[in-house]
C-alpha cells in the first residue's frame, strides 16, 4: 500500500477533532437539560430519543469523513506492467560551441541562433528520439538519444563556448560521435543535424561524411554565420565587449561561414545544406525531410504502475454518509403517544 499524495493524510486529524467536538457538545447538552427543568419530566418527554442511535450516527459520520479524506491521498495497491513501443526516427544534433560561434554577424549571436534553431526543431518532433553532440576542439555526447524533450532543453540551455575545454572546430569528429550515438540500428531512420559556421582546419569532415553515408545516415547542415564574416568578440564578466580575438600576428581574426564544406558534407550523405535564416524556414525543410524517412520501432520499455484504489475508499465513505443520513436519532414508539404522557 502506498499513497500518491501522502500529504493529504494530515487532513485525517479532522476526525479526532470532530470526535472531541461531539463529546463536548453532548456534555454541554446534558448540562443544559439539567438547568432546563425537572430531570424526570424531561426524561419522559424525550423517551423516544435514542442515545445509541446518536452514537451510531456520529460513528458513521466520522467513518465517512475519514474515508473521503483518505481517498484524497489516492491509496494505491498492487502493480500492473505495460509494454510501450515507440516508432519514429532518431536525430542527433551536432552543435558547434567553438569561440567563432560568439560572432554576431547574425543576431544576437551565432550560438544563440543555433540554440534557438534546435529548440524550434524539438518543438516539431512527435515521438522521435533526439540526442545532442557538442563540439569545438573535441566532440562529446552532451545528451544521449531520448524522447524526453524537456531533458534535451535542459542540456541545451547549458551549452556555451565554455562547455568545451579545447577550442577549435572538429566537424569530422563530431560526425563520428553522432554515428556512435545511434548504436546498432536499422538504416533509413537516422539523421544528423549539423549547426556550425563550417570553419574546420583540424580534421577531414568529408571522410567522416562518407562513413555516415555508408551507414545510412543523412546529414542536414545549417550554416550559422555569413560569408563576409565578423570578428570574434571578447567579453568581460559583465558581458561588455572588451576587444576581439587576434591571431599570433596580432591581427583581428575574421570568422567566416564556410558554405562549400557544409554543402559537400550534406551532398556526400544525401542530405541538404541550408543557411540559417531569421524565420527558420530551414528547420521546416529539415523536419519535413526527416518526416519522410521510414519510422521504425526503436524502443520497448516496461513500465510498472500502481493500481489506484481511492475509488473503493471513496465508495465506502459515501456509503457511510448516506447510511448516517438514513438513520434517525429517535426510535419509533410502540404505540401512538406512548412515552409522552406516562
Amino acid at each position: 500500500m502506498r499513497f500518491a499524495h501522502p500529504e493529504y493524510l494530515y487532513a485525517l486529524l479532522l476526525v479526532p477533532a470532530l470526535l472531541v467536538f461531539y463529546i463536548l457538545m453532548f456534555r454541554q447538552k446534558r448540562e443544559d437539560m439539567k438547568r432546563l427543568g425537572d430531570p424526570t419530566l424531561l426524561t419522559r418527554l424525550s423517551r423516544t430519543v435514542s442515545p445509541g442511535r446518536q452514537q451510531i450516527k456520529i460513528a458513521l459520520l466520522l467513518a465517512g469523513v475519514a474515508c473521503c479524506l483518505g481517498a484524497l491521498a489516492r491509496p494505491q495497491l498492487g502493480t500492473k506492467t505495460e509494454t510501450v513501443k515507440h516508432e519514429g526516427r532518431e536525430i542527433v544534433v551536432a552543435i558547434d560551441v567553438s569561440n567563432s560561434m560568439m560572432a554576431e554577424d547574425i543576431k544576437p549571436s551565432r550560438m544563440e541562433r543555433a540554440k534557438h534553431a534546435v529548440r524550434t526543431l524539438v518543438s516539431k518532433l512527435e515521438g522521435d528520439r533526439i540526442g545532442l553532440v557538442a563540439f569545438a576542439g573535441a566532440a562529446f555526447l552532451q545528451c544521449p538519444l531520448t524522447a524526453d524533450y524537456g531533458a534535451v532543453e535542459l542540456f541545451l540551455s547549458g551549452l556555451d563556448t565554455e562547455t568545451a575545454g579545447v577550442q577549435g572546430t572538429v566537424i569530422g569528429q563530431a560526425l563520428y560521435t553522432a554515428l556512435r550515438t545511434f548504436g546498432e540500428n536499422p538504416q533509413g531512420n537516422r539523421a544528423v543535424v549539423l549547426l556550425t559556421d563550417g570553419e574546420d582546419h583540424e580534421d577531414d569532415p568529408l571522410t567522416a561524411a562518407r562513413d555516415l553515408a555508408r551507414a545510412g545516415v543523412r546529414v542536414y547542415a545549417i550554416g550559422v554565420g555569413t560569408p563576409a564574416g565578423e570578428p570574434i568578440p571578447i567579453r568581460d564578466a559583465t558581458g561588455q565587449v572588451t576587444g576581439h580575438r587576434k591571431d599570433k600576428n596580432d591581427t583581428i581574426v575574421m570568422s567566416r561561414l564556410d558554405e562549400v564544406t557544409l554543402q559537400q558534407i550534406a551532398a556526400e550523405t544525401g542530405g541538404a545544406y541550408y543557411p540559417s535564416t531569421l524565420d527558420e524556414t530551414e528547420i521546416d525543410a529539415i523536419h519535413e525531410a526527416i518526416s519522410r524517412m521510414d519510422a521504425s520501432a526503436f524502443e520497448s520499455k516496461q513500465f510498472t504502475q500502481y493500481e489506484e484504489r481511492y475509488q473503493y475508499v471513496l465508495a465506502f465513505g459515501l456509503f457511510f454518509l448516506c447510511l448516517e443520513a438514513c438513520i434517525g436519532d429517535r426510535r419509533p414508539p410502540r404505540t401512538e403517544g406512548q412515552g409522552r404522557f406516562e
